[in-house]
């Protein structure tokens, strides 16, 4: 039984992936003291235009999960340890809906563009409310902290598996396109010994 998600699981799984490594770096730097006041609107046009792509992915990966079959995990793994993982799974799929939601309310409620969405033609969807956007700063940055925390074990436990364990954890979702399909490990066959007496000649 294969142990390896579908190619298109590991495509969006990898996509969000480089998305976040832009987005959080930028959402970092563009508060950053010292930065140029240019350098500092190119990366809010960057994070927010990334943050809209970053929701229709998303929300286009828990689409695809809802609706495909997920390879089992090794029964190696124990029981606990599963319900675990798939627990913080979920809380990351929320957390990925809640972070870009967030931001959006907080830049058009609090009357900002979203410059991208502007040279779509897609309208904003919500009228100015400064104290809704206020409130949205603040669970869009605590939404990110925890995040970067769960992600951060979540990567931590990848490498323990791969590199201590040394079981196929990795394989599930490695590499993000292609590769030969990963199995669960099958039980050694046994087949039935013989019976033989001392010199070696099998009885009658």
């Amino acid at each position: 039984m294969t142990i390896r998600f579908g190619a298109g699981a590991r495509l969006f799984h990898w996509l969000v992936v480089a998305l976040l490594l832009v987005q959080i770096p930028a959402g970092i730097a563009m508060i950053a003291p010292g930065l140029e006041q240019g350098s500092i609107d190119r990366l809010f046009v960057l994070h927010k235009g990334l943050g809209v792509v970053l929701l229709v992915v998303v929300l286009s990966r828990v689409l695809w999960r809802l609706t495909h079959p997920v390879p089992p995990m090794s029964e190696a793994i124990p029981e606990r340890e599963r319900r675990i993982a798939v627990t913080a799974h979920w809380v990351i799929y929320v957390l990925l809906v809640v972070i870009p939601v967030s931001g959006y309310v907080h830049v058009v409620g609090g009357g900002f563009p979203i410059e991208m969405m502007d040279v779509l033609g897609l309208p904003t969807m919500l009228p100015v409310i400064p104290e809704v956007a206020a409130w949205a700063s603040l669970v869009h940055r605590f939404s990110t902290f925890l995040l970067v925390a769960l992600l951060a074990v979540h990567v931590a436990e990848v490498l323990r598996h791969h590199l201590v364990v040394r079981d196929e954890t990795l394989a599930r979702m490695w590499p993000p396109v292609g590769g030969r399909s990963a199995e669960l490990p099958s039980e050694p066959s046994q087949e039935p010994n013989e019976e033989k007496d001392p010199g070696g000649v099998a009885p009658r």
